[in-house]
């Protein structure tokens, strides 16, 4: 039995640092991109929040 285009498993888009990146389309790139430049902002707003939690820790032990 085939499986039609809407019975396929949809691939989770992740991207493993240092992969070869030849094989991908531009689409796909685009995809990429698009993902870590979304994690990015996820980190650098968790990394500004600890950085305020610390700040505050700072000045409630001086």
């Amino acid at each position: 039995m085939s499986m039609s285009d809407d019975d396929r498993p949809v691939r989770k888009v992740a991207h493993e640092i240092g992969c070869d990146l030849s094989l991908l389309s531009v689409d796909e790139l685009a995809a990429r991109i698009a993902l870590l430049q979304a994690e990015i902002g996820r980190l650098e707003a968790e990394r500004a929040r600890k950085g305020e939690s610390r700040s505050a820790a700072d000045k409630l032990f001086r």
